[in-house]
């Protein structure tokens, strides 16, 4: 594995001291255990990747990584024949201590509370024929006072808006009607629209793109209006209790305003014309129904999707309401696409895992955004390296993948100590020998010297 080779693609964009300098950092994390931390990187590097210059990497500012992400995804990993769509989410990084940039409360979904932690906006573009999500785009997600006091009233708000104060029935003296496409996006709109307007604009028109799945958190007008206007289709998931309207089909008033919505949804009561698919696997039942629906939130129809699942046993029930701003897509695409949205998760796993998300110790701007870029470049890295190896064991891991190169690298130490270096049939044999030791999946295709 020639780490240099592959970085070669980010010439243009990266000096080569810096890309020399990435080449060996990504060696040492791919052999390390433990912490990946510049410490930690600086005893696995060889020579040339000093502590000294580990620090003087993640130091390094203005390092372009949207531009690095995508110079190697294009190289690599982009195919002509595959169909592609966009995704975002946010991870979150437990953080202690009070000097590192950006350090804020989050909710953190794995804790299922407000933790101090940082928290970073990814862009990924999903490849619906490898099944899998390739980082593009990471932000850090720094709150401004404004944004803080923001989200503080609103939070007062939805507190007051749960004990109304009573006022006389009928509609307020003086009030007016509201257009609903003329909406004001919240902070956090403006940061994610910022990020997909780059993110197009960067792919250009290689890649033609039509939609962006985003979970739960962005299934709102607000969010679908701010996607519309970068000429994307929204697919989400709506509120259990999304109060959806079936468009009203009666007689039309000859006089007056037309009549728009008919009847409020009953979700244990769906119609049947509306019922696309029942399956039944181990004693639940599944229904799935599809109709284009309203909502006095959003300024548009909608693409719903309603799965139910019912246990025949218990009788105990459950649904979820996805739905695309794009009426013209098929039931099952909009489900298919929005369950692939979930491959980000693994990046953000793997990442944490083994790529020092959840590790590094940096403090500064420049420092937290590189370690933060870095770990999930290694994402898209490891993909091309795993793809090498599976050409012959399909079941070739990360795990297998680290001891492969911590074992080749123990090898290359242990040579240069040799007063005579064995001959090429004996050396690839040891490096065979010693890559396969801690492998779950032994690698049995013979390592060239």
């Amino acid at each position: 594995m020639d780490i240099l080779a592959l970085l070669q693609c980010l010439q243009p964009a990266l000096a080569k001291t810096a890309v020399r300098q990435m080449s060996h950092i990504i060696l040492a994390i791919l052999s390390m255990t433990g912490r990946v931390t510049m410490l930690g990187i600086s005893r696995w590097t060889d020579k040339g990747g000093s502590y000294r210059t580990v620090q003087r990497f993640f130091h390094t500012k203005a390092i372009p990584w949207a531009v690095l992400f995508w110079l190697f995804f294009r190289q690599h990993l982009f195919s002509s024949a595959d169909t592609y769509l966009l995704a975002g989410d946010e991870v979150v990084v437990t953080k202690a201590g009070k000097e590192t940039y950006g350090l804020d409360r989050f909710f953190a979904g794995l804790y299922q509370k407000v933790v101090p932690s940082l928290s970073f906006f990814t862009l990924s573009i999903l490849s619906t024929k490898e099944r899998r999500s390739y980082p593009l785009r990471v932000e850090q997600v720094v709150r401004t006072e404004a944004e803080k006091a923001a989200s503080k009233a609103k939070k007062e708000a939805k507190k007051a808006k749960q004990t109304p104060a009573k006022r006389k029935p009928g509609r307020p003296k003086g009030s007016k009607n509201k257009n609903k496409a003329e909406v004001e996006l919240s902070p956090e709109l403006q940061r994610v629209q910022g990020m997909l307007e780059k993110q197009l604009k960067q792919i250009g028109g290689l890649i033609p793109l039509k939609h962006l799945a985003l979970d739960g958190h962005f299934g709102n007008h607000l969010a679908c209006h701010m996607v519309r206007q970068c000429n994307l289709h929204l697919i989400s998931k709506l509120r259990s209790d999304a109060a959806l309207y079936f468009r009203y089909q009666g007689p039309v008033a000859k006089f007056g305003p037309h009549r728009k919505y008919g009847d409020k949804i009953d979700y244990r009561n769906i119609p049947d014309p509306y019922l696309k698919q029942i399956t039944v696997e181990k004693e639940i039942e599944t229904r799935i129904y599809q109709a284009e629906m309203l909502h006095k939130e959003f300024s548009h129809s909608l693409n719903v999707v309603i799965l139910v699942k019912t246990n025949l046993k218990t009788g105990a029930w459950a649904h979820v309401v996805l739905f695309s701003s794009d009426v013209a897509l098929a039931y099952d695409q909009l489900i298919d696409l929005y369950s692939l949205r979930f491959q980000i998760e693994f990046n953000f796993r793997d990442a944490k895992q083994y790529w020092g998300l959840e590790d590094f110790m940096n403090v500064t701007e420049t420092a937290v955004t590189n370690a933060a870029n870095l770990s999930l470049y290694m994402v898209l890295l490891v993909d091309v390296l795993l793809g090498h190896f599976r050409k012959t064991n399909p079941e070739f891991s990360i795990l297998d993948l680290k001891a492969h190169c911590r074992g080749y690298r123990y090898v290359a130490e242990t040579i240069k100590m040799l007063p005579e270096k064995p001959d090429d049939n004996s050396l690839a044999e040891i490096f065979r020998k010693m890559a396969s030791l801690g492998s779950i999946h032994t690698q049995e295709t013979p390592v060239s010297a």
